[in-house]
């Protein structure tokens, strides 16, 4: 029993022998590697591939900066064409010291068991580590914008338009461009490396353009469009989108075109929004001789607006026919309302009515402004019938009035005060929108073009002192007043009646147009003032029609007017002065 724990003992104290003798000889090259390479860079790493194993940090650095020049040039490379680059443009340089204390600190993170384990690998597997560069990012980043720039191409967007009818959709073509992040990523590898090997430029393909499906998905889209059209109405404004504005809304890849929508948006905001308006009112005891209504504050709201438009764009593309709505607006309201500065019953906007004149001659633009300068502030009290031509007073140059084109006996002439019909023509259009009873009117004996810009034939009213004239009598509750706003650069003229709603509405009906008839035909007159080969033309063709639309008043149930306004015009002939005097 008693050989036996000795024999065990014995046995025992031999396992622990061979166990400290393996420890020994497996823990001794470990520390003599440790203690060998305590204060020096581990074997198996280099820099730009200058061996650096064994080397203290200084020794490394000294190592480097001797065998290794920093790259003075580059060339970046692509299929067409090659840039030359130097490194001194951007301040290039190599940081010896921080490149060797980054070997040396490769394998020494301060977790031992990583640690170990990257000094083992390093045996079978050496690491070329990149050198500390140091250089300016922004110079840098100037040199590659500018051979960026020498190699773009944009791209264009594909579109669908409409052009005399038909949709015309673009295909679109692919553009290209350096991927600048990329392209910075391997110069600054070349220039970690200490590699002068050319760089081949990295390119990025930006492909917009439709498919063959692609394109005829975008036509058929489009020509949903023809013929259609959207309203957005505010107050008496009224901004339609047409159906070449509703294509351009398209986004030939599917959708909408937001962006051109907010832009559409813009600028109608910017022609209604408005600031809160206090009233103004001063009366001479025979014209308002200053007048400014109250008005609310108005600001788009612009998100609802687009939500409208889409909305509707998309209700036409599912089919439905054009479409119509109120822009919505966020309002204010002034501190004064208007009856507040005066007691004439002046409160509100009764009706508006407009026109323009574009390629209107000078002289006509000028009689225009004055004559509607002229019946601008008039009051008409309850009762009352104002006569435009007693209003307006003598038209000649020695009240101011300059000659422009008139009609007259049969014939278009220069005469004084020409364009005096385009300010009775609008006035006219304003009393049909205000519900006033219109007494005295008479159309024009031809269709003239300044009066259709934008309006069906039958809207004018002509005038000429004392006879014709244009009337009306004022049966509202209080007094009229007329105000004008003349924009002799935009050829264009408002009149606005303020006054007592009674609560009645206005309707006009579309103009019917009968009885065409074709002009005669052209006529030429020899005119011995004018040299003999010149021919002057003094008059302008026009077709004659009879044009009626119904006017329609009505108070609740009550009608107060119920009227048909007719026109016959006159087919008129083009006349032209052919010169016969001997050329001198």
């Amino acid at each position: 029993m008693v050989r036996a724990t000795r024999s065990k003992k014995k046995r025992r104290v031999g396992f622990l022998l061979a166990f400290y003798f393996v420890l020994i000889a497996v823990v001794s090259p470990i520390l003599y590697f440790q203690l060998a390479f305590f204060n020096r860079i581990h074997p198996g790493l280099s820099v730009a591939g200058v061996y650096l194993g064994g080397l203290t940090q200084e020794e490394a650095s000294k190592e480097l900066s001797q065998k290794i020049s920093p790259v003075q040039d580059m060339k970046l490379v692509n299929s067409e064409q090659v840039f030359d680059i130097r490194t001194k443009d951007f301040d290039f340089r190599y940081n010896y010291t921080e490149s060797a204390l980054r070997a040396f600190n490769f394998t020494r993170t301060g977790n031992i068991f990583f640690d170990l384990a990257a000094r083992i690998n390093l045996m079978f597997q050496p690491k070329n580590l990149g050198f500390a560069v140091e250089l300016d990012e922004e110079k840098l980043s100037k040199v590659i914008s500018v051979v960026s720039g020498q190699d773009f191409v944009d791209p264009v967007n594909p579109s669908i338009k409409l052009v005399g009818g038909q949709i015309r959709v673009s295909k679109g073509t692919a553009g290209r461009e350096i991927d600048q992040n990329s392209l910075r990523s391997l110069i600054g590898k070349n220039l970690a490396f200490a590699d002068s090997s050319d760089v081949m430029i990295p390119i990025k393909v930006n492909d917009p353009s439709l498919s063959d499906l692609g394109l005829s998905v975008a036509k058929a889209r489009g020509e949903k469009f023809i013929g259609k059209n959207i309203s957005a109405k505010f107050e008496y404004e009224t901004f339609t989108f047409k159906d070449a504005d509703l294509v351009g809304f398209l986004n030939p890849h599917g959708g909408y075109k937001e962006d051109s929508v907010s832009e559409s948006i813009g600028e109608i905001a910017e022609a209604i929004n408005r600031e809160p308006q206090n009233p103004k009112f001063t009366f001479d005891g025979a014209k308002v001789s200053e007048f400014q209504p109250a008005l609310e504050g108005i600001e788009t709201d612009r998100e609802k607006f687009k939500e409208s438009i889409l909305n509707a764009v998309r209700n036409i593309e599912d089919g439905q026919d054009s479409l119509s709505f109120d822009i919505p607006v966020l309002k204010t309201p002034p501190a004064i309302t208007t009856d507040k500065v005066n007691n004439l019953g002046i409160k509100e906007l009764l009706g508006r009515g407009t026109s323009t004149y574009y390629h209107s001659i000078p002289s006509r633009v000028h009689n225009v402004v004055l004559a509607a300068s002229r019946i601008n502030g008039t009051l008409i009290a309850p009762g009352e019938e104002f006569s435009f031509n007693e209003t307006l007073g003598d038209v000649s140059q020695f009240t101011g009035y300059k000659q422009a084109y008139i009609i007259s006996e049969g014939k278009t002439i220069l005469g004084d005060g020409g364009g005096v019909c385009q300010v009775s023509t609008t006035l006219f259009r304003a009393l049909l929108n205000s519900g006033i009873r219109v007494t005295d009117r008479t159309a024009h004996a031809y269709r003239v073009g300044y009066y259709e810009q934008g309006f069906p034939p039958g809207l004018d009213a002509t005038v000429y002192g004392p006879s014709p004239d244009l009337k009306f009598k004022n049966d509202t509750p209080g007094h009229i007043l007329i105000q004008a706003r003349s924009d002799p650069k935009r050829y264009s003229l408002t009149f606005e009646l303020y006054g007592t709603s009674d609560g009645r509405s206005a309707t006009i009906s579309k103009p019917v147009v009968s009885n065409v008839t074709a002009p005669p035909e052209d006529l030429y007159q020899d005119d011995p003032t004018l040299p003999a080969g010149t021919v002057k033309q003094i008059d302008y063709k026009a077709w004659g029609a009879k044009v009626t639309f119904t006017y329609k008043v009505v108070r609740g149930d009550e009608i107060l007017i119920n009227r048909t306004f007719t026109s016959n015009y006159r087919p008129w002939q083009a006349i032209y002065l052919r010169g016969t005097a001997p050329a001198i």
